[in-house]
């Protein structure tokens, strides 16, 4: 999907879209090594989009690894399943989806990347959403998500960081990625073991 597709989404949809443009291949490589993607056997990715971070996840899993996208937007989600026909994608909202019918019993994702537009949702929004997906985290899996530099400084992105540190995770961040419209860092959140 181009960027002007992209960006006709985001005008339809912005609070949902959450970004004028698609995420950078600096940001995507930033993403998927900080999720340790590479290292998982079950992988979610909530709200991918368009696919710059699908793309990478998709060259990084392990041969015996499984993939699960939820995303929101009937056009992204078309796009996706045709560009990525050997991956699965839910139209669903990540804070609905019923995870018990693709992930196996007794076992959570090793690894959760988020696109998702965290500081456009009300706070109940990303509560009900980390509420739902991380318990579905496996010991010691990651969950990354990206943050814009600076607008992370705003009272939405430091109520955000504040949510974050309140989970019962341990948090922490990667150094800016300069090279995406706006800068970027990821927030890391590592299940405890």
């Amino acid at each position: 999907m181009s960027a002007v597709t992209f960006f006709k989404e985001f005008t339809r949809n912005w609070q949902h879209t959450g970004a004028v443009f698609p995420s950078s291949p600096a940001l995507a490589r930033a993403i998927v090594a900080a999720a340790e993607v590479a290292k998982a056997k079950h992988v979610l990715e909530l709200g991918p989009g368009t696919g710059p971070f699908t793309d990478l996840i998709s060259k990084s899993l392990a041969p015996d690894s499984r993939y699960l996208g939820v995303e929101l937007n009937p056009a992204f989600v078309a796009a996706l399943r045709k560009r990525f026909p050997h991956l699965d994608f839910a139209e669903a909202a990540a804070q609905e989806y019923d995870f018990t019918g693709w992930l196996p019993e007794d076992t959570g994702f090793d690894s959760v990347v988020s696109g998702l537009p965290w500081t456009a949702f009300p706070t109940g929004l990303q509560r009900a959403i980390l509420g739902h997906v991380l318990p579905r985290l496996a010991p010691g899996g990651k969950f990354a998500t990206f943050a814009y530099t600076g607008l992370h400084l705003l009272p939405g992105g430091r109520s955000f960081r504040r949510l974050l540190a309140e989970q019962e995770c341990r948090l922490t961040m990667t150094s800016t990625v300069w090279a995406n419209v706006p800068p970027a860092f990821i927030y890391v959140l590592t299940r405890h073991k």
